[in-house]
C-alpha cells in the first residue's frame, strides 16, 4: 500500500511562469498586445511613406491644360 504512494512527483514552483499569478499573466498578454499593435501600427505607416505617390517632372504641357490656359 505504502508503494502506490510513494510515486507522486515534487513539483517546484517556478517563479517565471506566468500561469502562476494572474494579473502577471494578463500583464504580460496586455503588452504582447500593445507593442505587437505598435508594430503593426508603426510598419504599415512606414510601407505607405516608402511607397508614396511622387509627382514625376513633367515636360510639355499642352498650355490650354494649365490652371490659367493660355490660348491663342
Amino acid at each position: 500500500m505504502d508503494m502506490q504512494h510513494n510515486n507522486q512527483e515534487n513539483l517546484v514552483d517556478n517563479q517565471a511562469d506566468i500561469e502562476l499569478s494572474k494579473p502577471s499573466k494578463s500583464r504580460f498578454l496586455f503588452l504582447l498586445f500593445f507593442f505587437g499593435l505598435f508594430i503593426f501600427s508603426w510598419a504599415g505607416c512606414y510601407s505607405l511613406w516608402e511607397h508614396r505617390y511622387s509627382n514625376p517632372e513633367v515636360e510639355n504641357i499642352p498650355k490650354s491644360s494649365l490652371y490659367q490656359p493660355e490660348y491663342k
